[in-house]
């Protein structure tokens, strides 16, 4: 799109302050190449704001009182998300890590997961469907915390609807399972089973901020997020994820991401799963 084809001016100085809130505000790096990008997903946010150009925009972010910054975030942020997306990582979550806490847990009977990055939702139900189906016993306590920094994401996954085309990937037996099927006017929307939400907690949160609780968490989710950091910020992110699991637990990161030279507080155990070691505090 060339400046002439643009409806507002939109200046290296505007890109530069904007990318620079962004970045304080979530750690994302966006390199040059996102210019266009960020026009293209900013200028509604100006047009719905009845501002004259980017120019005003980055004037009104300067007096904002948190909403719009918000609103700058969720434009930035990518949403990408897929029921059983990188399905290996739920392969080895059945198959190989809840043996493991069927053993180290027995005592406490409680497993605490952590979707760090939860998008739409997907993520989180495709969890909770996974522990549903692998036998874990009934009477264990288990629970799915789900986060994301873009708020109106969050309300997606809370409420659980979904276009029915959403669920192709999942077989026959799983679709009729898991998802209620709409009628009407949502005849093509299908919605998660109540079975699958009581597991779940969906909450806003910045990764960058504060964490409003405790943990310990025996498997934290943090997929396709990291790959925006600067190695820095993946390494302070990743740390503090640390001091929030048990010994032995795992980390799963997205098919793009390494903590390869990051740290040394995870061994890798293959496809981009790490399990917390005695490096970490």
């Amino acid at each position: 799109m060339s400046a002439v084809e643009r409806e507002y001016e939109f200046t290296q100085a505007d890109f530069r302050f904007l990318r620079e809130l962004a970045s304080r505000k979530t750690g994302i790096v966006l390199k040059d190449d996102k210019f266009n990008m960020l026009y293209s997903r900013l200028s509604r946010r100006i047009r719905l704001l009845g501002l004259g150009s980017f120019k005003e925009y980055c004037r009104y972010l300067e007096n904002d009182n948190g909403d719009e910054t918000t609103e700058l975030i969720n434009s930035v942020t990518t949403n990408l998300t897929s029921f059983f997306r990188e399905k290996h990582h739920f392969d080895y979550l059945r198959d190989t890590h809840f043996p493991m806490l069927l053993k180290r847990n027995s005592q406490s009977k409680k497993i605490r997961i952590w979707s760090a990055g939860c998008s739409t939702g997907e993520e989180p139900y495709t969890l909770a469907i996974t522990i549903l189906e692998s036998g874990l016993p009934k009477t264990w306590d288990i629970k799915i915390l789900a986060t994301d920094i873009d708020r109106n994401v969050v309300n997606t996954g809370r409420n659980g609807v979904y276009n029915a085309d959403r669920i192709d990937g999942l077989s026959a037996a799983q679709q009729k399972r898991w998802f209620e099927q709409g009628s009407g006017e949502n005849a093509n929307k299908v919605r998660a089973h109540p079975d699958l939400k009581k597991l779940i907690s969906f909450k806003q949160l910045n990764l960058l901020e504060e964490w409003p609780f405790s943990g310990p968490f025996d498997a934290i989710f943090c997929r396709n997020v990291v790959i925006y950091f600067d190695v820095n910020t993946k390494k302070g992110l990743v740390e503090r994820y640390s001091r929030y699991m048990h010994q032995e637990s795992c980390l799963f990161l997205g098919h793009s991401e390494s903590l390869f030279k990051v740290t040394d507080y995870f061994d890798s155990e293959g496809q981009t799963v790490y399990r917390k070691n005695s490096n970490a505090a």
